[in-house]
């Protein structure tokens, strides 16, 4: 059984989306002046990232570990 790509799934293209928004406004120079700083931003969002990624993994681990379980013979 061949696993989708984990790149069409409807999350990962929300994440991608919030990630280029964020983007978007850290290279804005008038967002830069207020808030947080563009450094603060890049953290917050790599932590996010991580944070997403790990969830992903734990959720694709379970699911082959269910799926290798399964008798098919």
């Amino acid at each position: 059984m061949r696993l989708p790509n984990p790149m069409n799934d409807p999350s990962v293209a929300y994440l991608r989306a919030v990630l280029d928004d964020r983007l978007a406004r850290l290279r804005d120079d008038e967002e830069r002046s207020r808030g947080a700083s563009a450094i603060e931003w890049a953290i917050i969002t790599a932590i996010l990232a991580a944070i997403a990624i790990a969830i992903g993994g734990v959720i694709m681990t379970k699911v082959q570990d269910k799926a290798n379980s399964i008798n098919t013979g």
